[in-house]
């Protein structure tokens, strides 16, 4: 996944620069908002994210600033070994409610051409009429021309690139698509999280004691053999944006037999206090009940995906893996 594109300046198609643009986030704290909001059905935000939510996409306004504002898209599939599939979507609004920036990255675990056509062309033909039917046709087209192309260019990434009145794009395998539009732009995206996370080197402590092998810094993975598992943050800084983990689930006879402390002795120090407790309470109704989630539990963006099998006399197990918070706009991982 390196190598991810955006298009400045006059650029030609085939020299990619990587994300985020330059000096985005090189910036101090401008009126910074962590609080994640449900975006409301009327205005840019609202059509441009309608399509998406129609299809079951759960998209959300992840941080805000006084420059603009940041909305994210996911949508997890199942596929028939019950193995989740997520895709999202990133898109970037000025301070006038106008569609600056967006990414259509690649479909983890399985990049389908077809799935980011699809999440592209509705959304940018809710803002821009014609820009949908264009998407289709240039990406349709580089696929009918590289499908058999197993060299590729430049490192062996072909890519494609094209421009219309509303915006420059760029497509690849790898990335997706990444629209910058030509008439907005934002200056300094946001990049608050303190709302909902604290800082990855209070929490280390905290993840050794629960099993986690963890060396920070650098290291933004954890992993805890016992139990298989990861803790995963992205970060600015020191600040934690976005944590992932996976945790198993076993009621028997009505009680849980694998309790949350077996990983997290102290609790799920990583989260502020003003959010731990009521984050941590919709994690263990998921555990309970072997479902998932998607949702804004007091100002965060919590997901669940759940994998869920039963046992005999109502019995459950279940693994459950976890993400809480949003990661920035144009970073890794999505």
């Amino acid at each position: 996944m390196l190598g991810l594109l955006v298009l400045t300046g006059c650029a030609r198609a085939d020299e990619p620069s990587p994300l985020p643009p330059a000096g985005v986030y090189q910036h101090g704290a401008a009126a910074e908002n962590s609080q994640a909001e449900p975006i409301a059905p009327d205005g840019p935000a609202g059509a441009l994210t309608r399509p998406l939510r129609a299809a079951g996409w759960f998209c959300v306004q992840a941080r805000a600033n006084a420059d603009g504002r940041a909305l994210w898209c996911r949508i997890a599939r199942h596929d028939a070994s019950d193995t989740v599939r997520p895709q999202v979507a990133q898109f970037l609004l000025d301070r006038d409610d106008r569609l600056a920036w967006a990414w259509f990255p690649s479909a983890e675990r399985a990049p389908e051409a077809n799935d980011v056509v699809a999440a592209a062309a509705s959304t940018l033909t809710a803002i821009w009429p014609d820009a949908g039917d264009r998407v289709r046709e240039e990406i349709n087209d580089f696929e009918a021309d590289h499908r058999t192309d197993t060299t590729g260019h430049d490192g062996g990434t072909p890519r494609a690139g094209w421009r219309d009145k509303h915006a420059e794009y760029r497509y690849d395998w790898l990335n997706g698509l990444v629209v910058t539009a030509r008439d907005a732009s934002v200056r300094r995206w946001p990049f608050g999280s303190d709302h909902y996370a604290t800082s990855m080197s209070s929490a280390v402590d905290d993840l050794l004691a629960g099993g986690y092998d963890c060396s920070y810094p650098p290291q933004q993975n954890c992993n805890r053999v016992q139990s298989n598992g990861s803790f995963r943050v992205t970060l600015r800084g020191d600040q934690i944006v976005s944590a992932e983990f996976g945790i198993g689930s076993r009621i028997e006879a009505g009680r849980q037999r694998h309790l949350l402390g077996e990983e997290f002795p102290h609790g799920l120090t990583f989260l502020t206090e003003a959010v731990r407790r009521p984050v941590t309470e919709r994690i263990e109704q998921s555990r309970r009940t072997g479902t998932s989630f998607a949702g804004i539990v007091a100002g965060t963006v919590v997901l669940i995906d759940a994998r869920k099998s039963a046992l005999d006399g109502g019995d459950l197990v279940a693994y459950l893996d976890i993400r809480i918070g949003a990661p920035l706009a144009a970073t890794l991982p999505v």
